[in-house]
C-alpha cells in the first residue's frame, strides 16, 4: 500500500458526499495503491457510514474519544500506506492538490500544503487568519520548526516514522505536537512546503471554539518546549 489518506470527520457528512467522489477520481488518476480512511465519532451520529460505502472508502469509528487527537491517533493506527496524508472533511482542502504533495515524497518526510509561504493563501476570516499566524509564529520560533505554516493538517507523512512517535494532544494542536516530535526523533528530518490556497469550508459550520483552541495551544506549546 503506497498511501492512506486519512479525514476526520464529526458531523460532515454533507461535505463528504462531495469530496469523496473528487477524492477517488484524483486518486484513481494517479494510478497507485491507496486506501481513504474517514474516521467518524465512537458512534454514527449521521449517515457518514452510507456515504463511506456509496463511495467505496473505509470507514471507521475513532478510538479512545471523540476529539480531534483521537480521530488522528485512530488514523494513524489503522493506516497501511507508506505515506499517511490527512486532509480534512470540510471542503478545505482540495482533492487535486494531493498529486502535488506526493510528487515531493521521495526526497522528504514531511510535505506542507503551505498557505503562508509565498504563493500561498487562505480564505479564513481576519479574526482565524491572525490567530492562525499568530499561532505559527510562536510555534515556529519556540519549537525550532523551520517551516511556515506549522498548524495546517493537510500534510503528507513518512509513515514509518509517523507511526514512532506517541500523541497526547486532544484537539487540533496535535498537528504542532507531530511536526514538532517528527523534528525532535529524526536530526536529519526532510521537510518541505509548496504553496497552497486554503478555501473556506462548503457547507455547515466550524467545530472549533476559538477560546478552547487558544487555551489547548498555549498549553501544548508550553508542554512541547518545557516536557520531558
Amino acid at each position: 500500500m503506497k498511501l492512506s489518506i486519512i479525514i476526520p470527520a464529526y458531523l460532515e457528512a454533507e461535505n463528504l458526499q462531495i469530496i469523496l467522489p473528487k477524492l477517488k477520481e484524483v486518486l484513481n488518476d494517479l494510478v497507485l495503491t491507496h486506501e481513504v480512511l474517514v474516521i467518524d465519532t465512537i458512534k454514527s451520529m449521521d449517515n457518514t457510514k452510507d456515504i463511506c460505502l456509496a463511495n467505496d472508502v473505509i470507514y471507521i469509528n475513532r478510538l479512545y474519544g471523540n476529539q480531534y487527537g483521537d480521530a488522528v491517533r485512530s488514523g494513524i493506527k489503522y493506516a497501511k500506506g507508506e505515506f499517511i496524508l490527512f486532509m480534512d472533511a470540510d471542503g478545505s482542502h482540495s482533492p487535486k492538490f494531493i498529486p502535488k504533495l506526493y510528487d515531493h515524497r521521495d526526497h522528504n518526510d514531511v510535505v506542507i500544503a503551505s498557505r503562508y509561504m509565498e504563493g500561498g493563501k487562505t480564505d479564513n476570516g481576519i479574526i482565524s487568519k491572525l490567530m492562525s499566524r499568530t499561532v505559527n509564529i510562536i510555534f515556529s520560533l519556540v519549537l525550532n520548526l523551520n517551516c511556515k505554516d506549522v498548524s495546517n493538517s493537510f500534510k503528507l507523512y513518512r509513515a514509518e516514522l509517523l507511526k514512532k512517535i506517541t500523541l497526547y494532544s486532544n484537539n487540533f494542536d496535535i498537528i504542532e505536537e507531530i511536526l514538532f516530535k517528527l523534528n525532535r526523533n529524526n536530526p536529519n528530518l526532510k521537510m518541505k512546503e509548496i504553496p497552497f490556497y486554503f478555501k473556506e469550508r462548503v457547507k455547515g459550520q466550524s467545530k472549533r471554539n476559538l477560546f478552547l483552541f487558544a487555551l489547548s495551544y498555549i498549553y501544548t506549546l508550553i508542554k512541547l518546549r518545557f516536557g520531558k
